[in-house]
């Protein structure tokens, strides 16, 4: 019963990350009027306070061991007060400090569930080798990709029945509470004893290839980044299909989900870096035809996201595991080096969210009004044309790995 577990925590974290990361741009800026430069300069300095705190995490997590289950139960804790209190704020003269603090706990809470998962895949995994790792991440990452899901369906229904303030509010109080069902459910899987690993060094994580693999996950979260900061944007300022962005995230992860069996039966076949390479010219591809869609284009848009969501799908389960499988055979500490991974991914989310929102901030770009055709080419170009050049500069990266890194 430990993998249908591992999906249900992943699920939670996931869920939590579609508010975080799609939905806190344009609720802060639209419900609590703060502007997009000043968005973006609070997600960089949160980054900051990351810097420091996510391999602390990991140091933490593998420094008391037998404190999985506290560790576990204090994420789905934060998670279950923070958005209840992230959704019920209100416009006011601390608001930024207020929001500041709220952010902070999620955000620790978040990175303290990801990394405690993460981490703990040679545990978690019914024995700690290559293809029963490939096989926990399918697990944790269809979790996550239906939280996803989940969080992408739940405004619009809870608008749909009636929840007022767009079911911001209610929003979080359904979060609140799916924190506290899977922190109950999933208790037991933090049992399992932690399997015993080296303490991490430069040296270590060198000979595992691990400094490579950790600036691949930089580079290639930068364009996801972009694209979930600004994803809402696109479509309701540029595409104008009003109503329809709910919809499109479902069906862009869906997509992502159901192409993770075959991703995983890919890099069994072929390895890893071979399965990126098929994956990675699908996002470039999707990335080129949003740069040429006209106003109105939920098809076009569509096939986008069909496109873009399985290529994800790779970079979901194959990148972690790619990792995971350096550090086990390295015999390392796993949970620190997530806390660098983690670290790696949020510090692309908050690079594109400091460079994307001020940049559409002085190109006089309003969220919900009508905007200047140079308002809306920049928000085209942050979009599609900067995210391209980045995921070809993440292909280049991969091109460079050694075929042992991605060993079948």
């Amino acid at each position: 019963m430990i993998y249908p577990r591992v999906s249900l925590y992943a699920l939670m974290l996931a869920a939590a990350g579609i508010p975080l990361y799609i939905h806190l741009p344009r609720f802060a800026s639209v419900n609590l009027g703060i502007g997009l430069g000043t968005i973006g300069t609070i997600l960089l300095a949160i980054r900051m306070v990351d810097l420091v705190q996510d391999p602390l995490i990991g140091w933490a997590i593998d420094r008391w061991p037998r404190a999985q289950g506290l560790f576990a139960m204090s994420a789905a804790g934060g998670l279950a007060i923070g958005f209840p209190l992230l959704f019920m704020l209100r416009s006011g003269p601390h608001i930024i400090a207020e929001l500041t603090v709220i952010l902070v706990l999620l955000f620790s809470a978040y990175s303290l569930g990801m990394i405690l998962l993460y981490g703990r895949s040679a545990t978690l995994a019914r024995r700690p080798d290559a293809r029963e790792l490939m096989t926990l991440a399918a697990f944790r990452e269809g979790g996550m990709l239906a939280g996803v899901v989940i969080a992408a369906i739940v405004p619009a229904v809870l608008v749909g029945l009636g929840a007022p303030n767009q079911g911001y509010p209610m929003f979080g109080l359904v979060l609140g509470a799916l924190a506290i069902f899977t922190a109950v459910i999933t208790r037991p899987m933090w049992r399992k004893p932690p399997i015993a690993s080296d303490a991490l060094s430069s040296k270590g994580l060198a000979r595992a290839g691990a400094f490579r693999l950790l600036l691949l996950a930089l580079v290639n979260s930068l364009p996801v980044a972009l694209t979930s900061t600004l994803f809402l944007f696109f479509v309701e300022d540029h595409l104008q299909l009003t109503g329809k962005a709910g919809l499109l995230l479902v069906l862009f992860f869906l997509c992502a989900g159901a192409s993770i069996p075959l991703w995983v039966w890919t890099s069994r076949r072929i390895g890893a870096k071979r399965t990126l390479l098929c994956a990675m010219p699908l996002s470039i591809l999707g990335f080129v035809g949003a740069g040429f869609l006209a106003s109105g284009n939920f098809v076009g848009f569509a096939a986008i996201c069909v496109a873009s969501g399985a290529a994800l799908g790779a970079d979901m389960v194959v990148l972690p595991a790619m990792f995971s499988v350096a550090l086990t055979k390295a015999g390392l500490n796993a949970s620190t080096a997530f806390g660098m991974w983690s670290f790696a991914g949020k510090l692309g989310l908050a690079i594109a969210a400091f460079t994307a929102l001020p940049l559409l901030d002085r190109a006089g770009f309003v969220p919900g009004q009508p905007n200047s055709p140079e308002a809306l080419a920049t928000l085209v170009l942050a979009y599609a044309v900067l995210p391209c050049f980045l995921k070809l500069i993440a292909l280049g990266l991969v091109l460079t790995l050694p075929t042992q890194e991605c060993s079948r």
